[in-house]
């Protein structure tokens, strides 16, 4: 049946051109791991009973958003079509999780449904959850979005505004933020102008320990504190055992106070980690080095990431660039602690799921901290051990020797003296131990140019040996550690490895028989070694 006063040529024209209109297609990314992936967001609006529809492998926080989008577009003083609506998300199998899908599939309803022009949608990345009454609220993972958005080479980003400043990190882009789907609309139709986002990118402000935490504050215990000035300056990992209040969690904190500072890649590397867990409350760039210090009832998934649905990174990745602090690590699950072996050695963590694969960034230096015993003393000169040795045993066996092989310095923390509590006389302060960790991994940056490493503890075990430089007699040193400590082949690298970040603290191009018997005192001590079983 015609309309009146049309034509049949004018009734096919109508009818192409709303075909025409039924179809809408945006931009969005999926977030997989830290890195970002372009999806279409494809809708049409085509004859049958009212329904939404999400096809493309949606997972079950984009499937909820067909309980959010129509509520937010009716909202806000749209109408939502009273039609079947299929949402496609292209490439179908890329699985899509999180609630960032919520404002591409309104707007690409809305384009279907000609509410909005689209020969703008085609330049932006769309990204942000809806309220039931149209607000764009924050979404973790912003940061992952305007990165790929960049490296698409597109215009620009919509994001919720409260994520406008962690999106305007990225340079290069466009940043629209907007505080509800109204705003949206206007931007698109021309009626409404967002507000510039601050740009923060070298204002991050202090973290809650700048300022406060300080090595001089450190009473005694030179040998330690002269261990994480290596272990700063090379990237190594640390174990330290010792008697309750000797201080190894005082030591263990104040570790990231002589760490050099990230480079703008680090830093931007570190804050995309935060932004996806959600853990980016201001939406600014973090340029301290993280240090986390999990519980000991951290579960494997808390430690290594994963979860259910949407995979996020655990603690060894949000350490990423920073500390891992384990305090008391041997209460923590044995099999907990096995999961780190990966990570120590590759610097990354990939966990694997009937959804696929994700791969998160995880090179950090480990600090452990642990009593001898259960009760604390063994070994002390002053107070006895109370533990069966059947205790004290399955104590230690917590900790494998295979783990343990994969830590450079081990120390033993005394009790202090009562001269060194009553000492007035302050420790060296951080800001300058800093400065020598700084030129060291200076030295450390030149000789690696143009490898993907950037600290002595990074390099492969080869590698190590090459750019070691011994002089006859620090060989001869450590050739006698190797039967006298019974090293193996991994303990024989790292102890190269700490060799030749003591050089590098000396401003030495040659590896000399002191740094390689000082490398070996900080990773032999007899208590430490009782626990690792491994040279």
């Amino acid at each position: 049946m015609l309309l009146v006063g049309a034509t049949p040529a004018n009734a096919c024209r109508r009818c192409r051109v709303a075909f025409a209109a039924m179809y809408g297609r945006v931009f969005a990314v999926a977030v997989v791991g830290v890195h970002g992936r372009l999806i279409r967001v494809e809708a049409h609006v085509g004859r049958g009973l009212p329904a939404l529809i999400i096809a493309g492998l949606p997972g079950t926080g984009v499937q909820d958003a067909r309980e959010r989008v129509r509520p937010a577009v009716e909202s806000v003083g749209l109408e939502w079509p009273l039609r079947r609506v299929v949402v496609n998300l292209s490439p179908a199998n890329a699985r899509k999780e999180g609630p960032g899908f919520d404002l591409p599939i309104a707007m690409g309803v809305l384009a279907a449904s000609a509410q909005v022009p689209s020969a703008p949608l085609g330049s932006y990345v769309f990204a942000g959850e809806l309220s039931l009454k149209g607000e764009l609220v924050a979404t973790p993972g912003i940061l992952a979005v305007a990165i790929a958005a960049a490296g698409a080479r597109l215009k620009g980003v919509v994001v919720p505004r409260a994520n406008a400043a962690e999106a305007a990190l990225v340079d290069g882009i466009e940043v629209i933020g907007a505080p509800s789907l109204a705003e949206v609309v206007g931007f698109l139709k021309r009626q409404w102008q967002p507000v510039e986002p601050e740009h923060a990118a070298n204002d991050t402000g202090p973290s809650p320990d700048s300022g406060q935490l300080d090595f001089c504050e450190v009473r005694g215990q030179g040998t330690a504190r002269r261990a994480l000035e290596v272990a700063a300056a090379g990237g190594h990992n640390t174990v330290m055992v010792g008697p309750p209040g000797a201080g190894k969690t005082m030591l263990a904190r104040r570790l990231p106070t002589i760490l050099p500072a990230m480079t703008r890649a680090e830093a931007l590397e570190v804050t995309r980690l935060h932004s996806v867990a959600g853990l980016l409350a201001d939406g600014r760039l973090i340029q301290d080095r993280p240090i986390r210090a999990p519980h000991h009832s951290v579960s494997t998934a808390g430690l290594l990431g994963g979860g259910t649905g949407f995979l996020r990174p655990g603690e060894v990745s949000l350490a990423h660039n920073g500390v891992l602090f384990l305090d008391e690590v041997t209460e923590f699950r044995r099999d907990v602690l096995e999961g780190l072996r990966l990570p120590l050695e590759d610097g990354r963590i990939v966990i694997t799921r009937a959804i696929g694969a994700v791969e998160f960034p995880a090179r950090f230096t480990l600090v452990a901290a642990s009593n001898p015993c259960p009760c604390g003393f063994q070994g002390d000169p002053r107070r006895a051990c109370r533990c069966p040795p059947a205790r004290a045993e399955g104590y230690k066996q917590r900790l494998s020797g295979p783990l343990l092989d994969r830590v450079d310095i081990r120390l033993t923390v005394p009790r202090l003296t009562r001269a060194e509590l009553l000492g007035s006389e302050p420790g060296e302060r951080s800001v300058t131990i800093r400065a020598r960790v700084e030129e060291a991994r200076e030295r450390q940056r030149h000789r690696l140019a143009g490898t993907p490493w950037t600290s002595n503890a990074q390099m492969p075990g080869g590698m190590a040996r090459r750019e070691a430089r011994m002089t006859a007699e620090a060989e001869e040193c450590l050739s006698s550690a190797v039967e006298s400590f019974s090293l193996t082949g991994r303990g024989f690298d790292r102890a190269v490895r700490v060799a030749r970040t003591i050089a590098d603290l000396e401003r030495s191009d040659i590896v000399q028989q002191r740094h390689m018997a000082e490398a070996l005192g900080l990773r032999t001590p007899s208590v430490v070694e009782e626990m690792a079983g491994v040279g």
